[in-house]
């Protein structure tokens, strides 16, 4: 976890490969339900907002918060997720509502792990913050005539104050690079997120992120790129 903040503060990210994430979220609880966390990414609603006319994207969607000084992570009522189009001029500047993360997958072992390690990570980069956390479940899917897009608003920051995305499983999928540039727009890093607990870490003050088209290796079998994204965002400061 050192090491983590130390990247973040230094760098405003962080590539973090499989087995070192997997000791991280460790330190936080259980992933003994992995396979059933991951095979929920089958039953994901259509994202029906794409302004760009596609339907390459499937997702869900939670809210939960925190008080500071408090253990507890609450999930909040369902709501639409709402980014303004300075952060998202392809999709932004409406009310989204997707339909809810299940309550037995925000309820699972591995999703609550992730959530705390989050919380602990973040609490360390902003102590006694109170935190506004979306939780996004990405199916991203490709055909050889339609290449899927992870970010299709391309090289954007999320208008929130650090951000998690965690690999699930990539299946029949080539590409998908993640880079990273600073607010100048010049290029800090890249890295490609393939085995499933790979995961990148963003200071969303600080850089931008985004992540090239995905497409399929054999165009004749389904192809699919799952991903959870999780936004910590700061709403006030302890008394």
């Amino acid at each position: 976890m050192s090491d983590l903040r130390r990247a973040l503060d230094t760098d405003g990210f962080a590539f973090v490969p499989a087995p070192s994430m997997r000791a991280a979220l460790l330190g936080h609880g259980a992933l003994t339900d992995w396979a059933h966390f991951a095979a929920s990414w089958n039953d994901l609603g259509q994202d029906t907002y794409m302004a760009d006319g596609g339907r390459y994207r499937k997702r869900r969607f939670a809210v939960f918060t925190t008080q500071a000084g408090e253990a507890a992570i609450t999930r909040a009522p369902h709501q639409p997720h709402y980014q303004s189009r300075d952060y998202n001029p392809l999709n932004g500047g409406i009310a989204r509502w997707f339909a809810p993360i299940s309550d037995d997958i925000a309820e699972s072992a591995s999703f609550i792990t992730i959530l705390r390690f989050c919380r602990a990570l973040f609490d360390a980069l902003r102590p006694d913050a109170a935190w506004h956390i979306e939780v996004h479940q990405f199916r991203i899917e490709a055909r050889a005539d339609a290449p899927g897009k992870p970010t299709p608003e391309g090289l954007h920051r999320d208008g929130v104050d650090f951000v998690l995305v965690l690999m699930i499983g990539r299946e029949n999928i080539a590409r998908g690079e993640t880079s990273i540039h600073d607010l100048s727009g010049r290029a800090l890093g890249s890295f490609t997120l393939t085995a499933p607990m790979d995961a990148a870490l963003v200071d969303d003050h600080r850089v931008y992120h985004g992540v090239t088209p995905v497409a399929p290796i054999d165009a004749t079998r389904p192809s699919h790129r799952d991903v959870l994204v999780v936004t910590f965002h700061q709403t006030r400061n302890a008394a």
